[in-house]
């Protein structure tokens, strides 16, 4: 047994309150090197021989590691606990807080070795908004939507055309009211929670160089339009999230002129990240890119200077832009552009002043990489989770992951997260940052569809990207940023009815298909086979991929319960990107 793969760590993703009183503990083994994990835990003030026993279960396997977990339910809000790891190979040792001793049982519970969680404090427990679990998000860019308004186009907007590639500074008056206009059409396709792209004051059509964060960009509408927006979407059961962009500010903003007027004796002087004065950068042929910069900006966008949110006014005033929004106009949510490179303690405060502000309110940071800082409870609620969706799109459309190497990287993400994180990730496959995935697929239909089911399954809530539904494809930043296809002559109404079918399938199962156990039943590397089982107390749904490129004959899996939803699928055959969703009823 490979001793040094082992591994616990408390207060951590491997020991956790999931509900009150319902502990999770996890251990992480060598892969295929354990039969058996025992847990012994027991309260700290009572006498040794009282713990009590509870075997921990293979929740995963990712390449290299195997992970167990069991849960315990603990009476007096304090435990310690230690492991018994039963190897292959006949091993057997007690692992705790002081490392690993071969198996006695007179060693449980003593000499200082359980691990132990002294006390567990309900303000610290990771506490995500039940809600999430109850919705599908639709992510809007506003200036490409539709324009419901044409006294606030910007001027020279160019005709609304869905088929053309838009340059970088081209406008086409996509504006609030359009948001609103097109509402009924959204409850239709199922949606129920809107994510929409910076709204603010700011210079450009996408708007993530802020000028004023309290007010309305004047190319969207005004206050009043967007409260009206808020009214009308909660009135039909729909959250509204909008982007905050708080790792920099537009240099069109007052306080950067003050700087660069001013420099050091500006009053704004420490509310950047400035190297040297003056504030000055080398021109380049593209406009988001500088060279020489003296001051810390995004990537190297001379108009998006950095903000200090070390800096107490700093801070004050942005917690003050994300209450006030939340006060005034009762927002839902805040998705937090460049989440990753402001710092943790500035995210502390801001958390806590939104949950201050409104109980149950969902924080969503971007950040594209394993996001574990983020995710203990005190900053974020959930993080777009882009590791989730490459690792998907590698497995299903690019065919560079093997479906096994597929599954043990989503494996690996899960682990990284406590369980009720997982339950309110947000999971897109494309966005205004990447490429369609119709493009991604070649504009292969029934692979896009095949694909959105596998994600529909997952633990954390789907996102549609605005008109995905029916069918719009693009390429990278700006050709992703079409203008939506309103031509009902050239929608695709199949594809409409098929992300109609899957959210209400996902919506009428969210509890299951967020709470509910987790399980790869076949991972078939050589036929292209992946099977994931979800279970509830009461039903099971099982979604069956056929990954390759040949049909398969599926008859042996004996896929019983009620079809819901297929692909390629007929008289027990599976063809090239088919699928098949089953409900079944527990026993049955």
């Amino acid at each position: 047994m490979e001793a040094a793969a082992i591994y616990h760590r408390p207060d951590s993703e491997f020991a956790y309150l999931y509900q009150p009183g319902d502990f999770r503990v996890r251990l992480r083994t060598k892969r295929d090197d354990v039969k058996e994990v025992l847990c012994f835990y027991m309260d700290p003030y009572d006498a040794a021989d009282s713990y009590q026993t509870i075997s921990l279960t293979k929740i995963a396997s990712t390449e290299t590691f195997d992970y167990w977990e069991a849960s315990l339910d603990v009476a007096h809000k304090r435990v310690q606990y230690d492991f018994k790891v039963v190897g292959n190979d006949g091993q057997e040792v007690l692992y705790g807080d002081r490392g690993f001793f071969p198996f006695d049982r007179d060693l449980i519970g003593t000499a200082g070795n359980p691990f132990r969680q002294p006390y567990f404090h309900e303000i610290d427990r990771f506490k995500e908004p039940d809600w999430v679990r109850h919705t599908v998000w639709y992510q809007i860019f506003p200036e490409r939507f539709a324009n419901g308004d044409v006294s606030n186009d910007p001027e020279g907007i160019k005709p609304w055309n869905s088929e053309l590639t838009p340059g970088r500074t081209d406008y086409y008056g996509g504006d609030l009211q359009g948001i609103i206009d097109h509402l009924d059409y959204l409850q239709e396709l199922g949606i129920n929670g809107l994510y929409l792209c910076p709204i603010f004051k700011a210079y450009s059509n996408h708007k993530y160089d802020t000028i004023d964060y309290l007010e309305v960009d004047p190319d969207f509408g005004d206050k009043e339009v967007f409260q009206k927006l808020v009214v009308e979407a909660h009135r039909r059961g729909m959250k509204v999230m909008l982007d905050a962009v708080f790792n920099h500010m537009g240099d069109r903003s007052v306080q950067w002129q003050d700087v660069v007027i001013n420099e050091k004796k500006s009053k704004f002087a420490d509310w950047f990240h400035i190297n040297k004065f003056p504030v000055a950068f080398k021109e380049t042929d593209d406009f988001e890119k500088a060279n020489e910069l003296t001051y810390d900006t995004f990537a190297y966008t001379p108009h998006m200077p950095k903000l200090n949110t070390a800096n107490p006014e700093v801070r004050d005033y942005l917690v003050s832009v994300a209450t006030y929004w939340i006060n005034e106009f009762d927002i839902d949510a805040w998705r937090l552009d460049v989440a990753n490179e402001v710092d943790h303690r500035f995210w502390r405060h801001f958390a806590d002043a939104c949950h201050a502000a409104k109980k149950d309110f969902y924080i969503l940071g971007e950040v594209w990489h394993s996001s574990q800082p983020w995710l203990m409870g005190d900053q974020f609620s959930a993080v777009m989770n882009y590791a989730f969706t490459e690792t998907v799109v590698n497995g299903f459309v690019k065919k560079t992951l093997t479906p096994q190497r597929m599954v043990d990287g989503l494996n690996y993400q899960r682990m990284l997260y406590q369980r009720q994180v997982n339950e309110v990730m947000l999971n897109t496959l494309d966005s205004h940052d990447t490429a369609r995935l119709l493009t991604v697929c070649d504009d292969n239909k029934d692979l896009l569809r095949q694909t959105v089911a596998f994600t529909f399954l997952q633990e954390g809530e789907p996102c549609i990207y605005y008109g995905s539904e029916v069918g719009m494809d693009g390429g990278n930043d700006p050709d992703c940023r079409k203008p939506m296809n309103w031509n009902e002559a050239t929608q695709d109404h199949d594809l409409f009815a098929f992300y109609q079918s899957l959210i209400k399938l996902r919506l009428g199962n969210a509890d299951l298909l967020t709470q509910g156990d987790l399980e790869w039943t076949i991972v078939d590397d050589q036929r292209g086979l992946v099977q994931v089982t979800r279970t509830g107390e009461e039903q099971q749904i099982i979604g069956t991929f056929n990954l390759g490129q040949e049909n398969l004959d599926v008859a042996a899996l004996k896929l019983t319960g009620q079809m819901v939803l297929s692909q390629s699928y007929q008289d027990q055959k599976l063809g090239q990107h088919g699928f098949v969703i089953n409900v079944k009823n527990i026993g049955a």
